[in-house]
């Protein structure tokens, strides 16, 4: 169940989830420790990706994604798009091993608390999650905190920036290698918040989910999409572009 919160508070972690492998910690256990909570360099842009990067979006249009009834749906404006609550949307084309740079906001206005504040998230081949939340000043399970490999590890630290503010994520995503039905090396997954380094080169436990203990159970394609994820809240990204490793 739910760890106990504040009426009308969303839940700040569960006691009646499983155990993550190797760990003390039920998957998005309320008492697992917080990250120590840091403070960033100032707010800036990447403008301009490098010459062999790919462009996925450019803040004009959404023509390399596809939503889940065709089309992508979010809105496009001001070199920005933004949740629409018409679905996650995901990219055309599809990668493995990759160098991911993203740039995003949560609302300026804060409404909700714990994973009901500024929630979407990241989703490497579809399949392994960084969270995506306005983790400024918002107690909530350390495994679901801003930058997580969600429901598995939590962020070395926590680099937030305030609600409103331009965030960046690097992403440096090494896909998993199956031979036949076996593993043959997990998934490892670096990355770099706001400049700050917060997932070292992480083994994932397998593909990410919600009250769910990661494996392996099933060998997947050797690529799949880049999925952005639409959880009711508006959620802004810009500046999307990826090399290919």
């Amino acid at each position: 169940m739910a760890q106990q919160s504040p009426a009308n508070k969303a839940p700040t972690g569960y006691d009646d989830t499983p155990f993550i492998p190797g760990t003390e910690w039920r998957v998005h256990d309320g008492t697992r420790p917080q990250p120590r909570i840091i403070t960033p360099v100032a707010e800036s842009s990447q403008n301009e990706p490098p010459s062999d990067a790919i462009v996925l979006f450019d803040g004009s249009d959404l023509s390399k994604w596809t939503g889940r009834d065709g089309d992508a749906a979010w809105k496009v404006e001001n070199g920005y798009m933004e949740v629409t609550r018409a679905g996650n949307i995901e990219t055309k084309e599809h990668f493995g091993d990759c160098q991911l740079h993203l740039e995003w906001a949560a609302p300026a206005e804060v409404k909700g608390d714990s994973q009901g504040r500024g929630n979407s998230g990241v989703f490497l081949m579809g399949n392994y999650e960084i969270q995506v939340l306005d983790g400024y000043d918002n107690p909530t399970y350390a495994d679901g905190i801003t930058a997580a490999i969600y429901g598995q590890y939590p962020p070395l630290v926590n680099a937030c920036r305030k609600p409103g503010e331009w965030q960046t994520y690097d992403i440096f995503f090494l896909a998993p290698r199956f031979g036949g039905q076996k593993l043959i090396s997990p998934a490892y997954i670096t990355v770099v918040h706001n400049g700050v380094l917060v997932q070292n080169h992480q083994a994932a436990m397998g593909p990410t989910g919600h009250r769910q203990a990661p494996s392996y159970s099933e060998p997947h394609p050797p690529q799949g999409p880049i999925m952005l994820q639409d959880h009711g809240d508006l959620v802004r990204y810009r500046n999307i572009w990826i090399r290919t490793l």
